[in-house]
């Protein structure tokens, strides 16, 4: 009977509570956050250029947004192989954070490297597809090795899909496939000018990024192998050759120039406009690949096929002065895609196979850090990141941020103006 009456009782007391205006006391908040192990791929080298390889996990200091972080794994790749592997314990646990349960480190294939090769054909021009299929070649000979899980994909018309697979033989193969379909700068002067500048230019960046992207973030899934990104292509420029495509250049007043774009108010503030902020436009594009790469711990090396650029071909009819611009910033935002991820930039250089030898070393020799972020603001998206070591004379190339992943990150699907590649859906490895 007494247990009868505590239910009613409880009821009663209730609404006793809600008649007076009175409320029972709120619980406290809780906050559920995802805390996982942070890894870093770490290269230090001395003042020759040579792989340091006797360091311990003392000489290493790391700072995520300036604060020190305590280093829980360590691990040392030499030659592909890996020593001094320090394992570590479980994430810890601050007090009003619910955490799930940390992965548990090593587990799956930790031998071999993930290599990704993206082929941009969108953005080097056909003449240009000799020199690829012959840089593909030396890059299948000298840069990939046995137990290396590799995938090839295109942005374009070449519509190359390979892998995952460890048989390198297949990218040599399939170098035949390739075919640039880059604008050159006369086809760019004769495409109808819009206010987003000139036609397809913008489309066909958004294509490259998205399937780019979509490879990048399928890299998620391997926690402990080394992971680098071969990325093929001569680069972007939102606002290419501005004097030429308005008849002001010096060469015959922009002799491919279209007559029907004078029918448009130009003087309209808003038609200019895009043109304006084209270069923030591109930044964002670029931005949002670095971050993904970074965020899976991968390493992204931009090869530019025009090698050793000089002095335009005198047939398409380009300022000089202009060329140079458009050389510079096509090539900076190589440099910046590869520098943003921990890689670098193969620009103005004719020895590919010296290129391969060095991201080979790069990708072989390495060592592995890992720490919980002590940050559990989870509206800290980007975290910067600092990795140094207390030797002189020593250069540490590292990734300089990471990001936590966000709902809805990926980019929005390509216009429809080009025509879409069926490689550019999700690229499952």
């Amino acid at each position: 009977m007494i247990l009868s009456l505590v239910p009613v009782l409880a009821a009663a007391l209730l609404a006793s509570a809600q008649s007076s205006g009175t409320q029972p006391p709120p619980q406290a908040p809780i906050f559920r956050t995802n805390v996982t192990l942070v890894r870093t791929d770490v290269v230090p080298r001395d003042a020759n250029g040579r792989f340091i390889p006797d360091l311990t996990r003392d000489n290493f200091t790391v700072l995520e947004d300036g604060e020190p972080q305590t280093i829980s794994s360590f691990a040392l790749v030499h030659g592909g192989r890996t020593f001094n592997t320090l394992t570590p314990p479980p994430a810890p646990a601050p007090e009003g954070i619910i955490l799930p349960s940390a992965p548990r480190p090593g587990a799956g294939d930790t031998g071999g490297r993930v290599v990704l090769i993206f082929v941009d054909d969108l953005h080097f021009e056909p003449e240009y597809s000799p020199h690829v299929r012959r840089l593909i070649e030396t890059l299948a000979t000298t840069l990939l090795n046995d137990g290396d899980l590799i995938a090839m994909v295109s942005s374009g018309p070449s519509a190359l899909e390979i892998g995952p697979t460890y048989d390198r033989k297949l990218v040599a193969s399939a170098a035949s496939k390739v075919r640039g379909s880059g604008l050159t700068a006369g086809e760019i002067f004769r495409m109808l000018e819009t206010s987003q500048g000139p036609a397809d230019v913008r489309a066909r960046a958004h294509l490259a990024f998205y399937t780019a992207y979509n490879m990048v973030a399928s890299l998620e899934e391997f926690q402990n192998k080394r992971k680098a990104v071969v990325y093929i292509s001569t680069g972007y420029d939102f606002d290419p050759f501005p004097e030429g495509r308005n008849s002001r250049d010096r060469i015959m007043g922009g002799r491919f120039s279209d007559p029907g774009r004078f029918l448009i108010d130009q003087e309209n503030p808003y038609y200019s406009l895009n043109t304006a902020t084209a270069d923030v436009d591109l930044y964002r594009l670029m931005r949002e690949l670095t971050l993904a790469a970074n965020r899976t711990n991968a390493s992204i090396f931009t090869v530019d096929p025009r090698g050793l650029a000089g002095v335009v071909d005198a047939g398409q009819y380009i300022d000089q002065s202009e060329w140079r611009t458009f050389l510079q910033k096509t090539q900076s935002t190589l440099r910046f895609i590869a520098e943003k991820t921990g890689g670098f930039a193969v620009v103005n250089d004719n020895d590919f196979q010296t290129a391969f030898k060095r991201i080979d070393a790069e990708t072989s020799d390495y060592y592995v850090i890992g720490y919980y972020s002590t940050n559990a603001d989870a509206r800290k998206r980007v975290r910067e990141l600092d990795v140094r070591v207390d030797r002189p004379g020593v250069t540490v190339s590292s990734r300089g941020a990471y990001s936590l992943k966000t709902p809805r990150t990926l980019p929005a699907p390509p216009p429809a103006r080009v025509k879409k590649s069926p490689l550019n859906r999700k690229f499952k490895i």
